[in-house]
């Protein structure tokens, strides 16, 4: 059941302890990212400090995108390229000014900024602030914890 886990954290070139394969299942599972908070309470037998190691060895390793989607927490996704030294699966993310979740737009074209001469990009966090189709439906998802 772990395997897929234990691949990705591998192929990241991260050692699959039982702390990181917890914590990368916890963000698999969710579908969406998650703030430490969210983690946290997903995993109540780990503490803040073990979960914060773990996801600054993911960052370290661009196992994870951190998210800041002006909810003044950062979430984190699994990043699903297979290489520790890039992020090629860069993409936008919505964030619902009602319900406060954020959500992957895999879809979503970026817009190409070019930099200038020296400049090199390490991260890019496009943000796309609105309602929900849920939200405006009136069918407000349960509110997201910061």
């Amino acid at each position: 059941m772990n395997d897929h886990i234990i691949s990705l954290l591998e192929a990241h070139d991260i050692k699959p302890t039982g702390n990181r394969i917890a914590v990368a299942r916890a963000l698999d599972d969710s579908g969406v990212p998650l703030s430490l908070r969210e983690i946290e309470e997903t995993l109540v037998t780990y503490d803040r400090s073990s979960i914060s190691r773990a996801l600054a060895i993911f960052r370290e390793h661009h196992l994870v995108h951190a998210i800041e989607d002006g909810s003044d927490s950062v979430r984190y996704e699994l990043c699903r390229s297979h290489t520790a030294d890039t992020d090629s699966d860069l993409h936008a993310h919505f964030y619902c000014e009602r319900c406060h979740r954020t959500i992957c737009l895999d879809g979503v074209a970026l817009p190409s900024v070019p930099l200038p001469d020296g400049y090199r990009m390490t991260s890019l966090n496009y943000i796309i602030k609105g309602i929900c189709p849920a939200c405006r439906r009136g069918q407000q998802a349960e509110p997201a914890l910061q």
